[in-house]
């Protein structure tokens, strides 16, 4: 099982975007889906018979997509970067995802990379495409932006995270230099870190952004036994007043689940 699984909030539209990101996305497919029975569909406000979470693939990787309402909405704070082993893949990915989205960062050759762009989807979920000349097939992985107050504190996490789980590493990471303001120089400009086997991106950036960090994206901690659930709420949990359900936020403002897996094969079992 993968260790971490990426939980994307929606309002009331998780499947019709993972029916959208399958389709274009290779190696991808549609899991379980838990619907909305007449006993929760009240209290949730959804409609009987709907989507509540949808398990998918992207390329393999596992993801959650869950119908919970408008509470929160998605920013750029998360996004996932796509390493494209071509060119051609990140034009054609880029002409899928920016339908009736934004442009964040334009689609276009930068110092980085021969073709990169960052977008908002439809869904209001950030994409960053690049191409990757060193790798052999697509990846995906979920990319951190420390903004605001968290400003500066990107490596800080990175070796926060790592020490907390296993089967984890850092990985390189860039720093801005003495002319790339209103950046501080030495903070993370791009790193990159393993955890449980799973890669993610972190990075800095002193620009005057309006969003952080929120549960709208979430990460999703698979354990298999009450001494895990155990250690990763005693380790990760900063914000009491945000625990619900499993449902935690860390010092740095990331919301995680903390999920025995026993509970996705009871919520499964056709006996209910």
């Amino acid at each position: 099982m993968q260790k971490i699984t990426p939980c994307l909030w929606y309002d009331n539209n998780a499947e019709e975007a993972v029916n959208f990101y399958t389709s274009i996305f290779g190696n991808s497919k549609v899991g379980q889906i838990a619907r909305h029975s007449k006993d929760t569909a009240k209290p949730s406000g959804q409609p009987e018979g709907s989507a509540m979470t949808v398990e998918f693939e992207l390329n393999g990787q596992k993801f959650l997509a869950l119908n919970g309402g408008s509470h929160f909405t998605f920013t750029p704070a998360i996004s996932f970067i796509v390493n494209c082993p071509t060119k051609d893949e990140v034009d054609e990915l880029w002409s899928e995802l920016i339908d009736g989205g934004n442009v964040l960062m334009p689609l276009d050759t930068y110092p980085f990379s021969e073709r990169y762009g960052w977008l908002e989807d439809k869904y209001g979920v950030s994409w960053q495409l690049i191409f990757a000349n060193d790798v052999e097939e697509q990846m995906i992985l979920p990319s951190l932006l420390f903004v605001g107050d968290k400003c500066g504190k990107a490596e800080e996490a990175i070796h926060f995270y790592v020490s907390i789980f296993e089967d984890s590493k850092v990985g390189g990471i860039f720093r801005y230099g003495a002319n790339q303001l209103p950046d501080k120089e030495g903070s993370v400009m791009f790193g990159d870190f393993m955890l449980g086997g799973y890669r993610f991106a972190a990075m800095d950036s002193a620009q005057d952004h309006k969003f952080s960090f929120n549960e709208a994206i979430s990460f999703i901690v698979n354990c298999e036994t009450k001494e895990e659930v155990d250690h990763y709420w005693e380790k990760l949990s900063a914000v009491p007043e945000a625990e619900q359900c499993g449902w935690l936020k860390d010092k740095y403002g990331l919301s995680w689940q903390v999920v025995p897996t026993a509970l996705s094969e009871f919520l499964k079992d056709p006996n209910k």
